[in-house]
């Protein structure tokens, strides 16, 4: 009876497991903003006026607050200073406002108000490869007031970002950590999905407008907030039943900082991260795109089922299923975990054949999480009891390469091939999504192994803080690149012989996806830096996570 009550309160499996699914359940909510406007970038440029110039600086907002004015640093210290909880609700209320002026900015109400001719005056810095922020002479207002929703919310969701990665750490250090980090990304990978269907099915509803999407994401983005707040007493609780305070870091110092920068293996680390986010993030914002300027769609007749509201509905059930049946498999044995894989296999061929038949772009690239939930936990699983953390690294780094490179070269030879150039991406983007697990299953639990844990919240902050980096400048960069290998419709868009909607899937993509090819070969490399140094100096990268 004492050794029970003796015992740490993260050593009861239901209790953190209960922590677990408040942290993820929020960055699922926070997950979907996050793409909201992602699959809708067509619409963007034939209501809003927005090209790809101004969508990629938008896109590239997210993070300018947190790269330029060094926001996460002060949120990893918040962190430190404050504890878990108090930084989980703050970045909940950032997250809202930020969301709040994000709809505001695309709202048909905006477009009639007063505050659409001050912000045509104002940020108009010039176009030109300098200007670093998410303005630009002649960018529409609703861009900029969106960036600047945008940047907000960013500094919520990154603050949200690091604060659950401590969380997580602080209820499952000598458990599953590797497992729960899995676990909280599959979740949070889970809203990619919902979004990239969910988001088009809403806009389209008539009358077509791009700003019903957004409020509903601002909507969960409340729930999120929520979620934290539940989380909140939850944990006060649970510490005051145990006779402690809140955990801590010890005080915050300057130099704490200047220990992490000094650390040769903390830079591997987050040069690695910032090279592989950046190959995924911003393509994610650009990949629905990408999909139908290399792929024939034949819209359905109007009056066919294929074309009705009804069946995205049911697809979008059926998608559901997919990622339950897989998700949970992970934690069932025997007949009920064989019988749920299967499950989860017919949906997801149900749900292929019903993107093929409704001929839809968001539909197809909505798988890409899909195998991500699936088998995300069971890579956490893997590297908690047998370790490999940074073969895993390399491997990810692998299969990113090989699916931007077939994008960028192979798919635009099925142009004119319907069922060839579906059944490619299909593949591709599922391989695409497979390899972004072993990323968070890998990395994230491995930090805790390289750096002192009175200063993880800061260390965290700062590894999020150059990924910010990347996921600021590549979107920006894709859609500069994107323009210049497209000057022709660039033209034509100015002369105003071609028309928005046709310009939007007219695009050629292989230079931006060689890009982020590139940023995969880099990856790679600092992945096996990454292995050659932890032989060399035992971090323990290689070992399981589970000590008892």
């Amino acid at each position: 009876m004492s050794d029970q009550i003796q015992q740490k309160l993260s050593d009861s499996r239901s209790m953190r497991w209960t922590a677990l699914i408040l942290l993820a359940g929020a960055m699922f909510f926070a997950y979907i903003f996050v793409d909201i406007l992602s699959p809708l970038q067509g619409l963007l440029q034939t209501q809003r006026g927005w090209d790809p110039v101004a969508y990629g600086h938008y896109a590239g907002s997210e993070p300018f607050l947190n790269v330029f004015v060094f926001f996460l640093i002060f949120a990893g210290i918040i962190l430190d200073k404050m504890g878990v909880r108090f930084t989980a609700v703050l970045s909940g209320i950032v997250m809202v406002i930020g969301a709040g002026l994000n709809w505001f900015a695309v709202t048909d109400t905006f477009e009639a108000s007063s505050l659409k001719i001050f912000m045509d005056n104002i940020l108009n810095l010039p176009d030109v490869w300098w200007n670093i922020t998410p303005w630009y002479d002649g960018m529409p207002a609703s861009a900029k007031l969106a960036a600047i929703g945008f940047m907000v919310f960013g500094c919520g969701t990154e603050m949200a970002g690091i604060t659950v990665s401590r969380g997580i750490v602080k209820w499952f250090t000598g458990h599953e950590l590797a497992l729960a980090m899995g676990v909280e990304m599959a979740i949070a990978r889970l809203g990619v999905a919902v979004v990239v269907v969910g988001s088009p099915l809403l806009a389209s509803i008539n009358p077509v407008s791009v700003s019903r999407p957004v409020a509903a994401g601002l909507l969960l983005v409340c729930i999120a907030l929520m979620m934290f707040i539940v989380y909140f007493f939850m944990d006060k609780k649970l510490d005051a039943q145990s006779g402690e305070a809140e955990e801590k870091d010890d005080p915050f110092k300057v130099s704490d900082i200047g220990k992490i920068l000094s650390s040769k293996m903390f830079w591997v680390v987050a040069l690695l991260c910032v090279l592989y986010y950046s190959a995924i993030f911003p393509f994610q914002k650009y990949a629905v795109n990408m999909l139908q300027c290399n792929i024939d769609f034949v819209a359905p007749h109007p009056s066919s089922f294929w074309a009705s509201d009804q069946v995205a509905f049911i697809q979008y059930f059926v998608m559901l299923v997919v990622a339950a049946t897989s998700f949970i498999s992970n934690f069932k044995k025997g007949l009920m975990k064989g019988a749920l894989l299967a499950t989860s296999i017919i949906f997801l061929i149900l749900f292929c054949y019903m993107s093929y038949e409704r001929q839809s772009a968001e539909s197809i690239f909505a798988v890409f999480p899909l195998l991500a939930v699936g088998i995300t936990p069971i890579l956490g699983k893997y590297v908690d009891n047998k370790g490999k953390a940074a073969t895993m690294l390399m491997l990810g780094s692998i299969l990113l390469i090989i699916c931007h490179l077939t994008f960028a070269f192979v798919l635009p030879q099925f142009k004119g091939n319907n069922i060839g150039g579906i059944a490619l991406a299909f593949v591709t983007i599922l391989v695409l999504g497979s390899s972004f697990s072993l990323v968070p299953a890998a990395l994230w639990p491995s930090v805790p192994k390289l750096v002192d844990s009175k200063v993880i919240g800061s260390a965290y902050a700062l590894i999020f803080w150059i990924q910010n980096i990347g996921l600021w400048l590549f979107p920006l960069l894709i859609g500069k690149v994107l323009n210049a290998s497209n000057p022709e419709i660039v033209q034509q868009l100015a002369d105003g012989t071609i028309a928005p909607e046709v310009a939007s899937v007219s695009y050629n993509y292989t230079n931006p996806l060689m890009m982020l090819a590139s940023l995969g070969i880099l990856a790679l490399v600092m992945g096996f830096w990454l292995k050659i140094e932890d032989k060399r100096k035992g971090y323990g990268l290689e070992k399981p996570n589970i000590t008892g």
